[in-house]
């Protein structure tokens, strides 16, 4: 079964996706209340792996939540927390529950989270991970014993355009294409020109690229994230804009949809992540995409 993400995708399309963090407790009415204000806006709801290392609940749980309102959920798993045994054990347990999008990730280091006494697993890496979902869905596992039922998911990556130097990033998107990567998620734009040339590059390996937008907060919120948040640079002239601004939360606002519009054109769709203000997406996605 084909998830409602991928055939959007395959038949062209425009789509929008937007982020949604599981809980830090176990009280999902507040995620439930964010997730149903955005569902009718989009067309798939990520769920965060213990986003930037910080303890929240499981996303396979959040995400089945999602699948028992309708809702279509893109699963995150990242290889910090757990080794291959786990990986594969809870990527089976998806598949059993419905969840048909998977986004393959590394994950953030634990030294940078709420638990830096953890101890991180990265058993595998996100190429890695990206291949053990290709060979459960041929019907066996890691150990070569052979599955019973074998599961069948969409599946992404996470790539970062704006990243310095871009060739040094091309063999790792060319490995991920090749282990069955479909669609990238790629971190906030702010190089226009630089996210062509990434489509340019993975269009023809059958790989759909949903740009990232991002609505910052404030200045202070720009430079928390280059001071805290590896592979995410927010460049010097938005800080500075920013913080020049009398209504700092309007000027990311509009910062954000001025991305969008310039990076329509080189895209497949947007990502949205607002940062726990969930409520500005329909009227964000009412701006940048009036046909929906």
């Amino acid at each position: 079964m084909h998830s409602t993400l991928e055939q959007k995708l395959q038949q062209g399309v425009f789509v929008i996706t937007a982020e949604v963090c599981p809980p830090k407790g176990c009280d999902a009415s507040g995620f439930m209340t964010k997730a149903r204000l955005v569902a009718p806006c989009v067309d798939a709801i990520n769920v965060t792996d213990n986003q930037g290392a910080n303890m929240r609940l499981a996303p396979l749980a959040a995400a089945t939540l999602l699948i028992r309102e309708g809702i279509e959920p893109i699963y995150q798993l990242t290889c910090r927390d757990r080794n291959r045994l786990a990986l594969q054990s809870d990527l089976l347990g998806a598949a059993a529950l419905g969840i048909r999008n998977v986004l393959a990730l590394t994950g953030d280091h634990i030294s940078i989270g709420d638990h830096r006494q953890g101890k991180p697993v990265f058993d595998l890496d996100a190429v890695q991970l990206l291949s053990t979902i290709r060979t459960l869905a041929s019907g066996t596992d890691l150990a070569g014993k052979k599955l019973t039922g074998a599961p069948e998911f969409f599946v992404g990556a996470a790539a970062a355009p704006d990243a310095e130097p871009f060739t040094a990033t091309l063999p790792k998107l060319r490995q991920k294409a090749a282990a069955g990567v479909r669609f990238m998620q790629t971190q906030a734009v702010y190089n226009v020109n630089r996210l062509a040339e990434f489509r340019a590059v993975v269009g023809p390996l059958g790989v759909k690229t949903i740009a990232g937008i991002l609505v910052l907060k404030s200045a202070a919120m720009a430079r928390y994230i280059n001071e805290h948040i590896p592979g995410l640079t927010i460049p010097a002239a938005i800080v500075d804009e920013l913080a020049a601004a009398a209504d700092q939360m309007q000027t990311g606002i509009d910062i954000a949809l001025r991305l969008a519009r310039a990076s329509r054109q080189h895209c497949d769709g947007f990502h949205l992540m607002v940062m726990g203000r969930e409520e500005l997406i329909p009227d964000l996605i009412k701006e940048i995409n009036p046909c929906r």
